[in-house]
């Protein structure tokens, strides 16, 4: 039984560590980059969920070379500006994206 789950757990291991850096592999980004689209992706989440202003878990965010998405729904066109006006105020941020669609 032990030895089946250090079996499992290397294998998603291996899994995790594979798929994450499939956009190295394909030429998009290096792996500076990459490491630093993870770090600002996580700092924008991180400043939504924290802004009592947005709904953080309802935004998605995603980062390709400094350049942040956000997508998913806001309940008003303030919360949508707040979570744009955060995540360009984001160390590393170069330019957002602000898809979010307001739903009430």
């Amino acid at each position: 039984m032990k030895n089946a789950r250090a079996y499992t757990l290397a294998i998603l291991t291996g899994l995790t560590l594979v798929t994450s850096g499939c956009a190295v592999w394909r030429g998009q980004e290096n792996v500076g980059t990459y490491v630093d689209d993870k770090t600002i992706t996580a700092s924008v989440k991180t400043k939504l969920l924290e802004d009592k202003r947005t709904g953080g878990l309802s935004i998605n965010v995603s980062t390709l070379q400094g350049t942040v998405e956000l997508s998913g729904f806001a309940k008003s066109q303030q919360e949508k500006d707040v979570a744009g006006m955060l995540a360009r105020d984001t160390k590393g941020v170069r330019e957002v994206h602000n898809s979010l669609l307001v739903r009430p």
